[in-house]
């Protein structure tokens, strides 16, 4: 029976308040509905990202109170840190994954920068501190800089990619665009040591997602930080409600969310010290 990991991103960009024991609660719910990883940013108490770790640390320590779900932090997001700040959360122990973004593009009304030199060091940052990478995917182009990227720093296989898909400015969230990302993983990476997932920005419905499915997405990652709907028009006010319903549809696909030492398995990640 194939398994998948469902990634939960509960904290919403817009949000203006940082509440750590309620992320953590709310992170914990979820885990218990079927999550076994979450993606955090490293924000202030007003919601604006910082090099500053101790709101996050504060964060994870609750969650580590609770439950042993895969904790991944983002190196990216629109601001203008340099990326010697944004890559703060690679060095902590406690931090077990690292988003990486490996290109510039277009997101609704910004730029997201990511030029090539600071792409580099955020890669060599993460391997350094040995640190798994998700390397989100935003256009066709990005996949053909990851395979670049490989042949210089070598990443631990098997590779995870998040395919990103709805902002404005980049890949729509439609059938024809996942089918030609999936072609571009396949013609940079022959030998298959991949995995890709789908994360969609202002989702209304799971037709995508179950589409993912379906076509072999691995992961799927869901939250606030992408949408909170659960139904076209209608909105939940916590993120356990979105991964209840996500783990439903891989059940009734005869697939099973995985744990997260299932996960850490298959990423290669360090067994969590208890």
């Amino acid at each position: 029976m194939k398994k998948i990991m469902i990634s939960v991103a509960p904290v919403a960009a817009t949000d203006i308040l940082i509440n750590p024991r309620a992320i953590a609660r709310d992170v914990y719910e979820c885990y218990k509905n079927g999550a076994s990883m979450v993606h955090l940013h490293c924000r202030d108490l007003n919601g604006n990202l910082t090099p500053d770790l101790s709101l996050l640390e504060e964060t994870v320590a609750y969650i580590r109170e609770m439950c042993d779900i895969v904790v991944e932090i983002s190196t990216g997001g629109v601001s203008n840190l340099t990326i010697e700040e944004r890559v703060q959360p690679c060095y902590p122990s406690w931090v077990e994954a690292n988003s990486l973004n490996v290109g510039s593009v277009n997101l609704g009304t910004s730029v997201y920068q990511n030029p090539i030199k600071d792409v580099e060091y955020c890669v060599k940052t993460i391997m350094d501190n040995k640190k798994i990478p998700e390397t989100e995917v935003f256009e066709l182009g990005m996949i053909n800089t990851v395979r670049e990227l490989n042949d210089k720093f070598h990443f631990v296989k098997p590779i995870l990619f998040a395919l990103v898909f709805g902002h404005g400015g980049e890949m729509p969230a439609t059938v024809s665009a996942l089918r030609h990302m999936i072609q571009a993983l396949e013609e940079n990476f022959p030998n298959g040591d991949y995995l890709w997932g789908y994360t969609q920005a202002h989702r209304e419905d799971w037709e995508m997602v179950k589409t993912a499915l379906d076509m072999g997405a691995s992961t799927v990652r869901i939250g606030f930080e992408d949408s909170d709907m659960i139904a076209p028009g209608v909105h939940v006010d916590n993120n356990a409600a979105l991964i209840a319903k996500v783990s439903d549809i891989v059940k009734s696909k005869g697939m099973m969310p995985m744990t997260p030492d299932e996960v850490r398995a298959m990423l290669k990640i360090p067994p969590l010290r208890r």
